[in-house]
């Protein structure tokens, strides 16, 4: 399909829908499963300006925050364009209507590539959860009542990423759990009074009050002690561990108290870049996380009993700097945005065998995660540049191609309830086939 102006769709803004069945939510930065897929069907492969648009939202302005969506409502953080401030959306899924819109606060600070309203938010459906750049967190109900609020930045110090604080909450089990993994010195204000300390934490959702927090030691330095990445939970033999990656290491903690069940160093030659961007992904009783700037990708067996954790495959052809995995009906999709040919791989998550590689071409970097659903994978670009590909150990197949033409987009798509969710630095476009 020919690119085409996304402007031009908002003639069609919101022909009112016929109501949806509920299905699967879309509630955390990787969707339901915490891997980027959800088991939706029916999902629409392409679109037009009057072809399976279902509306289209402005919005105040840009974001890197991926949508969630819970209950018939999308939760959007968003930047105000020309200010300083951000603020907090909810939508009503169905029309795009905006429902409430809540000031979190303002911070001139700017950041390369980045602005404080990156960290996705994260749902239960009866309570949503934001957090920006500048460690504000707030809690309100899904009607928009405010619960309560944290500066984690003002109590913890200064959150201290080169391209600013963008990790997003994980919400499991009764617990908001975030890391605060970081250098030991600013970069910019607020200034520290001494060494900056790494943790990870764990909130109570309904009052926002510290359950604990647990200290996270590295031996990494300057940029090599960061993480973009979000926390995920790993349950195996009935028991749930908690997964961080990020300054050298991989990092498993007990959820209840924080406690550091086991390490696993997968960078030992110290150098001043080391930070890690993608989030950890599990499947097939594995673990895959990626190391710095495209230096491969790698499976980890967790450990276990006595043994330690480690490596059973790695895959250094056409591993991602920026995108998460996708972890998608028993195969592994990771995408290399920028640096060999922005390419796709289809792997067995078990043995690294690569069953197909393709090109995604494009101008633009790819360097947001990719998702899936109904035998699909889709992904995007910062300039707008969209790919719809087969899913499936087969071949590698591009259904759909198409082109936004909008300011540089940094959403991954999220998926929920038969549609598909794409966040632009000026609207929010829910795509459908009904």
């Amino acid at each position: 399909m020919r690119p085409f102006c996304w402007a031009m769709l908002l003639a069609v803004w919101l022909a009112a829908p016929t109501s949806l069945v509920r299905a699967t939510d879309w509630p955390q930065w990787r969707g339901p499963f915490f891997n980027g897929s959800t088991d939706e069907t029916d999902l629409p492969t392409s679109w037009s300006e009057t072809e399976n648009i279902a509306w289209i939202r402005p919005l105040p302005g840009p974001s890197g925050a991926t949508p969630v969506i819970a209950s018939g409502k999308v939760f959007v953080p968003s930047t105000v364009k020309g200010s300083g401030e951000f603020v907090a959306l909810c939508l009503e899924a169905a029309t795009g209507k905006v429902l409430w819109r809540q000031r979190i606060g303002d911070d001139t600070r700017r950041f390369p590539r980045n602005n404080l309203a990156s960290p996705s938010a994260v749902t239960d459906g009866r309570r949503v959860f934001f957090l920006y750049g500048n460690g504000e967190f707030v809690g309100f109900n899904v009607d928009g009542q405010r619960l309560w609020s944290r500066s984690i930045e003002k109590e913890y110090g200064n959150l201290a990423l080169q391209f600013g604080y963008s990790n997003s909450p994980l919400l499991y089990e009764g617990k908001l759990f975030i890391p605060v993994i970081r250098r030991n010195k600013p970069y910019r204000a607020p200034k520290a009074d001494g060494p900056l300390e790494s943790f990870v934490m764990a909130l109570d959702p309904a009052s926002g009050q510290t359950l604990w927090k647990q200290p996270r030691r590295t031996d990494a330095f300057d940029e090599g002690m960061e993480t973009y990445s979000t926390p995920i939970p790993l349950l195996r033999e009935g028991k749930v561990e908690l997964l961080n990656t990020g300054a050298d290491f991989i990092t498993a903690h007990d959820p209840a108290n924080g406690a550091e069940l086991w390490r696993f160093e997968y960078w030992r030659e110290k150098v001043r870049d080391s930070r890690v961007i993608p989030s950890l992904v599990s499947g097939a009783g594995l673990v895959f996380g990626t190391r710095h700037k495209n230096k491969g990708l790698f499976a980890l067996a967790p450990a276990k009993g006595g043994d330690p954790a480690r490596i059973i495959w790695e895959f250094d052809a056409a591993a991602p700097d920026c995108s998460t995995p996708c972890f998608y009906r028993d195969r592994l999709y990771v995408l290399d945005g920028m640096k060999h040919g922005k390419v796709i791989t289809c792997l067995d998550p078990k043995t690294g065998h690569a069953y197909w590689q393709g090109k995604v071409g494009g101008r633009g970097p790819w360097r947001a995660s990719l998702t899936a659903g109904d035998g699909k994978l889709y992904c995007i670009n910062e300039t707008g540049e969209v790919v719809v590909l087969r899913a499936g150990d087969e071949r590698f197949e591009i259904l759909f191609e198409t082109k936004i033409d909008e300011p540089r987009i940094q959403s991954s798509i999220a998926i929920a309830d038969g549609r598909l969710y794409i966040r632009t630095a000026e609207n929010l476009y829910c795509v459908s086939k009904n």
